[in-house]
């Protein structure tokens, strides 16, 4: 099969697992990368191997390249992703799709009145440990699911990030940061959101940064730093989740937990790719690890890039597709919107289930 040229849009940290797992892949091939200081585009050139460090509009300009991965901070995503749709590449972005729902529309408008695809992180429910999740589903494991639990609590990055700002600033924020992980999760086992509520709060309204660089800095918080959500699935369960940067003691929560008519799944940190999974069923005393069904269960980000290149070549559907995504953004919203409005938020967007991922596939394939 014919290799699928990339282009990568921003070289700053996170863009290095990106470069390392799309060289293993061989029905891709990074090209070109580009960065606003072009020297740490070279520099990123240099250290991967790719033949061309260059300016954004330079990448877009270039005919031989196919998938645009946009790795850009949030605030640009809708901007670059629309420059690339507008030069004819499909897109593949780092989550969350965009900032606002105004900006995640227009991108799927885009896409489709361009015949392109729009591809978005987080791609972690592709991993082994997430893909065994959602076969032990469909394969009646728990019965029929009724509910569905999801925490990540912490006490915020204040505490160790060098430049945390963004994290309590409007669009940052527990939700924003580690909710598309948990959100994407959830609909890849239980299927697209109905309905949510919420309530959240601003419990602290000044953090002291106490990382280096930056000690002892101040940061406004202009944004919830606690938030409590209900899900209403269209499948009929009902979920529960709660993120926060106000747990400064630490928990004995679970990461995700689905309740089944027949058993409870312990599913693993939907922000990695790998186990372990556990299952509980109705007769049993004590939870049972489950061997994991699918392979990709190191940090294999990219693999929805990859995804999505098979998806150009067959013309089959993507898994981490822009309806998913926006899905995705447009629930953090109404969350933040019941709170607000003290009413559920009825969600206008839905989306297929991700298809699963064929079991027995050869290594760094999905087809």
């Amino acid at each position: 099969m014919k290799q699928v040229n990339i282009g990568i849009v921003g070289c700053g940290k996170i863009s290095g697992i990106y470069f390392q797992n799309c060289a293993k892949f061989p029905l891709l091939q990074v090209t070109a990368c580009a960065d606003l200081d072009l020297e740490r585009a070279r520099a990123a050139a240099a250290e991967h191997g790719i033949p061309k460090a260059c300016t954004v509009s330079e990448l877009l300009a270039d005919p031989g390249i196919d998938i645009v991965i946009n790795l850009t901070i949030p605030a640009a995503h809708a901007e670059v992703c629309l420059q690339a749709l507008e030069a004819g590449k499909h897109v593949y972005v780092e989550k969350p799709l965009a900032v606002t729902r105004e900006e995640g529309r227009r991108i799927l408008e885009k896409s489709q009145s361009k015949g392109l695809l729009v591809g978005s992180a987080p791609d972690t429910f592709l991993g082994g440990g997430i893909q065994t999740c959602v076969k032990l589903i469909r394969d009646g494991w728990i019965g029929t699911p009724v509910a569905a639990t999801a925490f990540m609590m912490g006490r915020g990055h204040e505490h160790w990030h060098p430049d945390p700002e963004f994290y309590y600033a409007k669009g940052g924020g527990p939700m924003f940061d580690m909710g598309p992980y948990y959100l994407t999760a959830l609909v890849a086992m239980l299927g697209p959101m109905k309905r949510v509520t919420g309530s959240t709060k601003i419990t602290f309204p000044e953090r002291t940064i106490k990382s280096e660089k930056k000690y002892g800095n101040k940061i406004t918080v202009e944004t919830p730093t606690h938030v409590a959500g209900v899900i209403d699935f269209h499948s009929g369960a009902v979920g529960t989740i709660i993120t926060s940067f106000d747990v400064f003691g630490g928990h004995n929560l679970p990461r995700i937990e689905i309740y089944g008519s027949e058993g409870t799944l312990s599913v693993p940190d939907p922000n990695t790719f790998g186990g372990p999974v556990m299952v509980r069923r109705h007769d049993a005393t004590e939870f049972s690890p489950i061997p994991l069904t699918h392979g990709y269960t190191g940090n294999s980000r990219g693999v929805g890039v990859l995804d999505m290149a098979y998806a150009i070549r067959s013309g089959r559907p993507h898994r981490a597709n822009g309806e998913l995504a926006f899905h995705v953004l447009e629930a953090m919203h109404g969350f933040h919107d019941a709170s607000d409005q003290g009413k559920h938020y009825e969600m206008q967007s839905s989306c297929e289930s991700p298809l699963p991922i064929p079991t027995g596939l050869l290594e760094n394939t999905l087809d």
